[in-house]
């Protein structure tokens, strides 16, 4: 028999119908004893922390010309007073840390379209 690469297996794979996978994998237990679900359940945080950090931290670098604007978004995303959003408008800073990529690419929008300039990190 000859030996399969790993691009006709998956080329194979994509051919079959999700009944003959199952069996596959049925047959692959029975034949190795070994899950594979628990090989790809177990590779995939090391998929995950390929893929990058998470989490992400806002950082305001400039409030730009709108400031005004800038400033009621800074207060509205962190809940902080007038002044102390204001503070954080005049010297910059971290806006939001260790939030969801998608919630801080969204901060990054808002504040980016009030003329702000942020950074992910």
């Amino acid at each position: 028999m000859a030996k399969l690469n790993k691009e006709d297996f998956i080329s194979a794979l994509k051919e079959m119908t999700i009944l003959e996978v199952k069996e596959l994998v049925d047959a692959m237990k029975e034949e190795f004893g070994v899950d594979p679900m628990a090989v790809a359940v177990a590779a995939a945080p090391a998929a995950q922390a390929e893929e990058g950090p998470s989490t992400k931290t806002v950082v305001l670098k400039s409030a730009g010309g709108n400031k005004i604007a800038v400033i009621k978004i800074i207060k509205e995303i962190t809940g902080l007073g007038l002044v102390e959003a204001k503070a954080v408008a005049d010297n910059g800073g971290n806006i939001k840390e260790n939030i969801p990529a998608d919630e801080a690419e969204a901060i990054k929008t808002q504040l980016t379209e009030a003329g702000a300039e942020v950074e992910l990190v």
